[in-house]
């Protein structure tokens, strides 16, 4: 550009103008390679972002990984930008308290979440999915969609799915009337299935099915407009089978809920297959990997957090707690 202008200005050729002003010719005949190399890029990474519209960069190029396109992640990373592919999602609100403790699920079907989810169909009637997930593998034994389901329902349902996966130890499970009834409480007991209900009020912790609600509402409910019954039963079932074999999760990456059940082995230490996962990938970023040193000591934490960071800037050691003013006066 700055060429071009002086040799216009002053009608001399391309040779002296580069010399004066200490430009290398190579660079006036350069291409740039880059556009012609991610052309046979662009074009499989937006039709799988059409087909999986809430699907982000990390199961993007998974997906690529396992249809043969071997591509460096920030590559991927960077056409995924500059196509406008990117998934907007609103940030959550964290509190620093502390939660209640919950049972560490260490084997498939020790622990089942079940929960609902409404929806309607085009002519505005409600609909129910009744939905359950598997604690340790996060593999869905199954959806059940309805108009209408009780208690009774939801029992023929629990039914078909233990037949098919083998009967969970226990069930993780708000405090709906469903889940209060007589007859659910019933059949649990003689199917010896013990029943954890959370706290009111306390969805958190039945967080796994809560997860499991907000990709069956983000990736079918929200992407398909249900004009009958039987449609919104097919799409969920294909959604269900999609979800279980043709899709990573956070804690088995880089392997399917299915392809994790089917080769799983128990930790050596116990501490479930959250640990199974690799430090340092893509996924690790949102995992829990364990208390933060130091929480133990301020459990509610933002004071103390904001203490020891201003101590470590202006490299000042932390204040030790005193004794009393009693001691602070006899020393």
């Amino acid at each position: 550009m700055v060429v071009s202008r002086v040799r216009a200005q002053y009608a001399s050729n391309e040779r002296k103008t580069c010399r004066w002003l200490g430009f290398d010719r190579t660079t006036m005949r350069y291409v740039p390679q880059r556009p012609l190399r991610d052309a046979a890029l662009r074009a499989p990474l937006a039709t799988l972002a059409a087909a999986h519209p809430r699907w982000g960069v990390p199961r993007l190029h998974w997906k690529l990984g396992r249809e043969g396109v071997h591509v460096n992640y920030k590559r991927v990373e960077r056409l995924y930008r500059l196509e406008g592919l990117a998934v907007r999602r609103r940030a959550r609100k964290r509190l620093a308290v502390p939660r209640v403790p919950r049972p560490v699920v260490t084997q498939p079907n020790e622990t089942w979440g079940i929960d609902f989810v409404s929806d309607q169909l085009s002519s505005g009637r409600r609909v129910r999915v009744f939905t359950v997930v598997d604690h340790c593998t996060k593999e869905s034994p199954g959806l059940a969609v309805a108009h209408s389901l009780p208690s009774v329902a939801v029992i023929d349902a629990l039914e078909a799915m233990i037949a098919a996966h083998g009967q969970p130890a226990r069930l993780s499970l708000d405090n709906g009337s469903e889940f209060r009834s007589r007859a659910f409480d019933a059949w649990a007991a003689d199917r010896g299935i013990e029943l954890c209900f959370i706290q009111p009020g306390k969805p958190i912790q039945n967080c796994f099915i809560e997860s499991f609600n907000s990709r069956v509402r983000d990736e079918c409910l929200n992407a398909h407009w249900f004009v009958s019954l039987e449609a919104a039963q097919f799409h969920v079932e294909r959604w269900r089978r999609e979800y279980n074999t043709a899709r990573p999760h956070e804690s088995c990456y880089p392997l399917t809920p299915t392809e994790y059940a089917q080769t799983f082995t128990p930790s050596p230490t116990g501490l479930g297959p959250c640990f199974l996962l690799q430090r340092g990938s893509r996924f690790d970023r949102r995992m829990d990997w364990g208390q933060t040193p130091g929480r133990e000591e301020a459990p509610c934490g933002r004071a103390s957090s904001r203490r020891s960071r201003s101590c470590r800037r202006s490299g000042r050691s932390k204040p030790a707690r005193s004794l009393g003013r009693s001691a602070g006066n006899s020393a």
